[in-house]
């Protein structure tokens, strides 16, 4: 980074109170449109540099006077002027995020000599004291920006937009991004699902994670349009091929005009009542329907559903004694041998009704679309598995619950195996990324401790699996989810509880609501926790050719800050 140098600092104030909880108050000497809340500005005092955000702008006067009077209207221009410079001022607001030692001048070769002996100094540290009065305050240039967030490298670090006015690239650590779960968060129409398909190309471009996305809509694998512009939008089974295996729910699951390279069908016998309780709303089933399922398990193990369903109703036939007794095939005669009331019975066997015709789940299924596809993840390759027409919330609770818990407990086994080191040849287990749209029908407050996904926020980065869950109601989000996601993408948001959900347990989130709810409706993001080193509002980066052109480039790309920003599409006189 030391031969990367962009612009040369712009001083736009200095220091003239505050602290570290109250925020640094910051008097500026530019006209206050030159600057933004969320704009990144570095503080140099002494031996260190400190790091913030521009969080609130406050017009102020020595003299109330000329606040409230316009005198440029009964004097003569100059005058009013000098008196307006010496009574009426602007104070920033700035939350101090992070310091570093500062050392040489950044870029020079001094500097790469200190940096060399002195590596633990070089690096930022979370803010833990101030800057003296009168420190100089600047708006932070492009190596400012790359010395906190990095560069891209095609590999660890990845461009996920830049910064709002100057139009710096602004990068995320893909490798911290994976080993905890994340989020994305905006209303419909912000572009989360534009962010999402684009963090997914840089992880899988990487080669650092495999991904299993569950694709409710069809949007991740083929070609797609845009709804509001009807531009086309690539989709990542055209640009990464066989790194992607498309996977259809059932026989016939359409991708456009791309086949499907596996064809999903889910064994009855996979089938948990655990599966079956997580369906409780979707299926109105009653309290009784626990005790009903648990005599069912022990009754007929794994084929319990298939056995179940098989089952008739109201069938019966005479006894020796010429009396009206259930069918030993029927729902009633099995109640009354297990013990378990007829009512209760048949209404459970009704209502499971609505899953017999369900395509996708066989009693024998043909192929082992399952164990294909974690053969698929763990050789490397990320699978979308669509939905097609068995997209109602029905199927997308089942089978995203029962096929997520059976992949948490292949990683789970894996894992334990390779840290008991018994056998040389096990490995350690690929990176495994879950992607869920519309995390809130199965993260609710309701459904959350049912699914395994809570399990997976709160347990299962140590056995190599996270999630990425995508939603624009965040504040619909069980807390305890919520409180696990390590980074936190945020679009516009709208509602008052969904900005609070998504900046809750964060430090500096008073300071950071205001940034939040000023995005605008698209193209815009505020970056927050694991996976970058301090909270910055963006731009973010657009999901069209010269995204991939500049991502698939095999020359791992231009070497200066300069040129990196060129390539993106950034700076110069067209930042857009």
């Amino acid at each position: 980074m030391e031969e990367m140098i962009g612009a040369q600092a712009h001083v736009i104030g200095y220091v003239v109170g505050g602290g570290l909880e109250a925020n640094l108050q910051v008097r500026l000497t530019v006209p206050p449109q030159e600057v933004q809340e969320g704009s990144f500005v570095v503080i140099d005092s002494g031996g260190w540099r400190f790091y913030g955000l521009v969080t609130d702008l406050q017009l102020g006067s020595t003299n109330p006077r000329f606040a409230d009077e316009q005198s440029e209207e009964r004097l003569p221009r100059q005058l009013a002027e000098l008196l307006h410079g010496q009574t009426l001022y602007t104070n920033l607001a700035v939350m101090p995020v992070l310091m570093m030692e500062r050392g040489p001048e950044l870029g020079t070769k001094e500097y790469s000599q200190w940096k060399d002996l002195h590596p633990d100094e070089a690096k930022p540290i979370t803010v833990k004291t101030v800057p003296s009065h009168h420190s100089p305050v600047m708006l932070a240039d492009a190596a400012d920006i790359a010395q906190i967030f990095g560069t891209d490298n095609h590999a660890e670090i990845f461009t996920i937009g830049y910064t709002r006015e100057q139009g710096y690239p602004v990068c995320m650590d893909l490798d911290k991004f994976v080993k905890r779960s994340s989020g994305i968060f905006g209303t419909t129409g912000s572009g989360k699902s534009f962010l999402a398909r684009m963090i997914l190309a840089g992880l899988i471009h990487a080669n650092h994670a495999s991904a299993l996305i569950f694709d409710m809509h069809n949007e991740y694998g083929p070609d797609s349009s845009s709804s509001d512009t009807g531009a086309a939008v690539p989709g990542l089974k055209g640009k990464f091929g066989g790194k992607i295996q498309l996977v259809g729910l059932g026989a016939g699951t359409s991708f456009g005009k791309l086949n499907a390279d596996l064809s999903l069908e889910i064994a009855q016998s996979d089938i948990t009542s655990e599966d079956i309780l997580l369906l409780s709303q979707a299926l109105n089933l009653n309290e009784t329907a626990a005790t009903v399922l648990a005599a069912l398990e022990r009754d007929f193990g794994t084929d319990w559903f298939n056995a179940f369903l098989g089952m008739q109703t109201g069938t019966t036939e005479q006894d020796e004694n010429g009396k009206s007794v259930p069918a030993p095939d029927s729902v009633e005669a099995w109640a009354g041998a297990s013990n378990v009331h007829p009512k209760s019975a048949l209404a459970l066997h009704q209502k499971l009704g609505r899953l017999r015709s369900k395509t996708y789940l066989i009693a024998d299924p043909a192929t082992k679309g399952l164990k294909a596809i974690i053969e698929s993840l763990e050789h490397g390759n990320s699978v979308i598995l669509s939905f097609g027409k068995s997209n109602t919330e029905l199927d997308y609770l089942l089978v995203t619950n029962l096929i997520t818990r059976k992949i948490r407990d292949h990683w789970e086994e894996r894992t334990e195996a390779f840290h008991a080191k018994k056998d040389s040849k096990v490995t350690e287990p690929r990176p495994l990324v879950v992607v869920v749209e519309e995390a809130h029908k199965l993260l609710n407050r309701e459904m959350a401790s049912q699914t395994i996904f809570s399990t997976i926020a709160r347990e299962m980065r140590k056995y190599y699996v996270t999630l990425l869950i995508i939603d624009q109601r965040p504040s619909q989000i069980y807390d305890e989810v919520m409180s696990q996601l390590g980074t936190r993408i945020s679009g516009s948001l709208g509602d008052e509880d969904d900005i609070n959900a998504v900046l809750s347990g964060l430090p500096g989130r008073s300071a950071l609501r205001g940034m939040l709810s000023k995005l605008q409706a698209k193209e815009e993001a505020l970056l927050l926790g694991w996976g970058v080193p301090m909270p910055i509002p963006i731009r973010s980066r657009r999901y069209d050719d010269k995204f991939w052109e500049v991502l698939l480039d095999d020359t791992k790309g231009p070497k200066t800050i300069d040129e990196a920003s060129r390539a993106l599409g950034f700076g110069g006189d067209d930042t857009d």
